[in-house]
């Protein structure tokens, strides 16, 4: 195989920041060749699909892939229910789907898995010096915060240094650092000690068995 072209449904713009921690993880287990990601992006369409079927079904057609990753944030439900639901709906249009899908499903959100790095975090900030102390979570904790994004958006706030307007200015562009900082991260493996974590890279090393890629 050439190159591998993955698409990534996530329930928010902000959860584009999983395409490096997925690249990183297919690297990790042996994939060699080029990998392409792209984000389905709805945005601009003049009528966003709720229906999850419905849009697993759009994200296929306006981003081919052989590799579909569909996010749901746990967030306060168990993870099996949230796989449960993906499956449910992947079933739904099964004729639709003519690729390996995998579920992403951290627990509560996203965030809890860009809160290890501090570097990233102050240089994500523009701030790469800054003195501010940052009160980063013990790792083994961070699953548990009860909203991680905002959690993470206040460390990004304080390794700032910034104050007054120029606050507010940067907290409008909080998405935006997120992803720099899962762009800015070289190495997740701090993250295997993580049980959501540990069951995406377990079912990522099947698919890629399976698959012979």
């Amino acid at each position: 195989m050439k190159e591998i072209r993955y698409t990534l449904l996530s329930d928010g713009s902000s959860d584009k920041a999983l395409l490096p921690i997925l690249t990183w993880l297919l690297r990790l287990h042996g994939v060699e060749c080029a990998i392409q990601s792209q984000w389905a992006d709805f945005r601009r369409l003049p009528q966003q699909p709720q229906d999850h079927s419905k849009r697993i079904e759009l994200s296929l057609n306006l981003y081919p892939c052989d590799l579909l990753f569909i996010h749901r944030d746990a967030e306060k439900e168990p993870r099996e229910k949230r796989v449960s639901e993906i499956k449910k709906a992947v079933e739904g249009i099964r004729e639709s789907v003519s690729v390996p899908f995998i579920c992403v499903v951290p627990v509560r959100m996203t965030e809890a898995w860009l809160l290890f790095d501090e570097a990233a975090i102050r240089r994500a900030a523009e701030n790469p010096r800054g003195k501010q102390p940052l009160n980063l979570p013990n790792l083994s904790k961070c699953e548990e915060l009860p909203d991680p994004k905002q959690y993470l958006c206040q460390l990004l706030r304080q390794a700032s240094g910034l104050t007054g307007r120029r606050l507010k200015k940067f907290r409008a562009r909080e998405r935006e650092k997120i992803q720099r900082i899962a762009e800015l991260i070289d190495d997740f493996s701090a993250l295997q000690s993580l049980s959501a974590f540990q069951l995406l890279e377990a079912d990522i090393k099947q698919m890629l068995k399976r698959q012979s890629w």
